[in-house]
């Protein structure tokens, strides 16, 4: 955060922000100004005469502010870069992509050049909502500027200021709503009407993306194109400022994505529209639901085919990000999804509950129905649902007690933590100096309860939503191998949680030295000793296997007293 003073009294540690004039602070983005004006083809003379006062008028109002506290651009100048960029790729975009496709050749001629504006236009103001809902600024004498009258250049130009000082709102909630109020201080009403000349679509479709509305039975190609250059700059955003690992809020900006998809599916996709057969929405009395992990997966064919820099795949991550963001809802027990049982289905279905069903329905035709009957599945017929077969295996022979095994020979990993056993190896070998012993053996854990007792647990990852998006999708898919056959298991429990191969996390992309920061900033790594690496050496399949030990708190079904202590380690 830049800033936590009140108004007029301010601490010597805040210096806040120098009040410059407005042309010296778009001088400090000469190069990416130079970019846009080759980018857009016109000569000097005519990109000054049509561009360069729309970029004056942008730098004026967000001038030196900073897009957020402590998350993607956060520094000086932040929400105008960010502009710019998003603007610079959302104009690159429009070279690949045909609009008003419907038209003639000579009407899609005439409008192009209106169409490549509007695209810009809508990547350099699709964060203006901030500046309206996320910060107040006030210049040294407490005075706090009106951010819905008068830019912010021209607000410290009248006041003589020489400085001014940013205080972030707390809690403050998305609303890109009211960035529809900032635009006419930074898009001149003539600029405006000539996009709206022999046309009907284009300054419709611009408001919509600078709102977040989205445009019913229309394809918006100019909002496809900003969401998937916003993603893109944030994306590199982010990776450029890895040092300052753990601090940003990785994934908060994807909720506008998730919903977003999920929207267009609810408005286009038969597949999503509520109460139908073999439908992913149902509609009741207590509430929306959606399938899941069934929904997500159509979520994430979606945004991949928008082809979007950063998007989470794993269907838990999506569900710790709406839940976060208020677009899901818990049951009361705090447990993260529902059991319902619509009348199409025999069994329970696991889903997830919007917090209002207008989130996915207002404005789709025609309006769904809701049934008469209660979706929710009460928790008797819901542990009735979920009981195993009555032709389950029978368990496996007990060995005598006090017999050793290696946890970590993944290839007889079964589905119980009590059942992931198997023979240890005939000798020993040495673990590699720099890493540690993990745990390798443990007794022979007691019989498995019988079928009609417990059913098996399915192992979940649970991760803050903190965790780095790229490493959170590479530990789902990981713990998701242990629900399968032993020999598929890309991991194994041990005493102090779960072991995970560094080949693992490389395999899907994730750099261990990544994953060892990433899981250390939010507690989740387990070291051997307190002083100790990071890495430990564990029996894996048979073979010595370097690799990071996971707290078992974030990993659902996962029951670490199921495991004795290490029997030994060895530095």
């Amino acid at each position: 955060m830049l800033s936590s003073a009140s108004h007029g009294a301010f601490p010597a540690s805040d210096p806040g922000f120098a009040a410059l004039p407005v042309p010296d602070v778009l001088a400090a983005a000469d190069g990416l100004v130079s970019r846009i004006r080759l980018c857009f083809g016109l000569s000097r003379d005519t990109f000054d005469a049509e561009v360069q006062p729309l970029l004056q008028r942008y730098a004026g109002y967000v001038h030196l502010l900073p897009a957020t506290a402590d998350n993607y651009f956060s520094s000086p100048t932040g929400l105008l870069n960010l502009g710019l960029e998003v603007a610079f790729y959302s104009l690159q975009g429009t070279d690949a992509h045909i609009f008003s496709g419907r038209s003639t050749i000579s009407a899609r001629r005439q409008l192009e050049p209106r169409w490549r504006l509007a695209t810009f236009i809508g990547g350099l103001c699709c964060e203006l909502h901030r500046v309206l809902s996320h910060l107040i600024v006030t210049d040294e004498a407490g005075g706090e500027w009106p951010q819905f009258l008068i830019p912010l250049g021209d607000w410290l130009a009248s006041r003589s200021a020489t400085r001014y000082f940013v205080r972030w709102r707390p809690n403050a909630t998305e609303s890109r709503g009211l960035g529809v109020f900032a635009l006419p201080l930074v898009v001149p009403g003539a600029t405006l009407q000539y996009l709206a000349q022999d046309n009907n679509v284009i300054v419709p479709h611009l408001l919509s993306s600078i709102s977040g509305q989205p445009v019913y039975r229309d394809h918006n190609v100019l909002d496809a194109l900003v969401r998937r250059s916003f993603a893109l700059v944030i994306d590199r955003n982010l990776q450029a400022n890895a040092d300052r690992y753990g601090v940003p809020q990785f994934g908060s900006h994807f909720e506008r994505y998730l919903v977003d998809a999920m929207r267009r599916l609810a408005s286009g996709s038969p597949s999503w529209f509520p109460n139908r057969e073999k439908s992913r929405a149902w509609l009741g009395p207590d509430g929306l639901f959606l399938l899941w992990p069934q929904a997500a997966h159509d979520v994430q064919a979606l945004l991949e085919a928008d082809q979007l820099a950063g998007i989470p795949k794993a269907p838990e991550t999506m569900l710790d990000l709406l839940l976060e963001a208020g677009v899901f809802v818990r049951q009361p027990d705090g447990a993260s999804t529902w059991f319902v049982l619509p009348p199409e289905l025999k069994t329970a279905a696991e889903a997830v509950k919007l917090a209002s069903p207008a989130i996915l329905l207002n404005g789709v035709t025609p309006p769904a129905e809701p049934l008469t009957i209660s979706l929710v599945c009460p928790p008797g017929a819901m542990r009735t649902a979920q009981k195993t077969p009555a032709t389950a295996p029978a368990p496996a022979p007990v060995p005598p007690p006090g017999t050793q095994f290696s946890l970590l020979d993944a290839t007889d990993v079964a589905t119980s933590p009590a059942a992931r056993t198997s023979p240890p190896p005939a000798s020993q070998t040495p673990a590699p100096p720099s890493a540690v012993v993990a745990d390798l053996a443990v007794q022979s854990p007691p019989p498995p309860p019988s079928p009609s007792q417990a059913a098996a647990p399915t192992f979940k990852l649970n991760a803050p939503m903190r965790l780095n998006p790229a490493v959170r999708d590479a530990l789902a898919a990981i713990v998701s191998t242990l629900n399968g056959p032993g020999s598929a298991a890309a991991a194994a429990p041990v005493a102090a949680g779960l072991f995970v191969p560094l080949a693992e996390l490389e395999r899907r992309g994730v750099q261990p030295a990544l994953a060892g920061r990433a899981l250390a900033d939010v507690g989740l790594l387990v070291h051997a000793g307190r002083d100790g690496p990071a890495t430990v050496t564990a029996d894996f399949r048979g073979e010595p296997t370097i690799g990071l030990v996971v707290a078992p708190a974030c990993i659902d079904g996962l029951d670490p007293a199921a495991f004795e202590p290490a029997a030994h380690e060895e530095p």
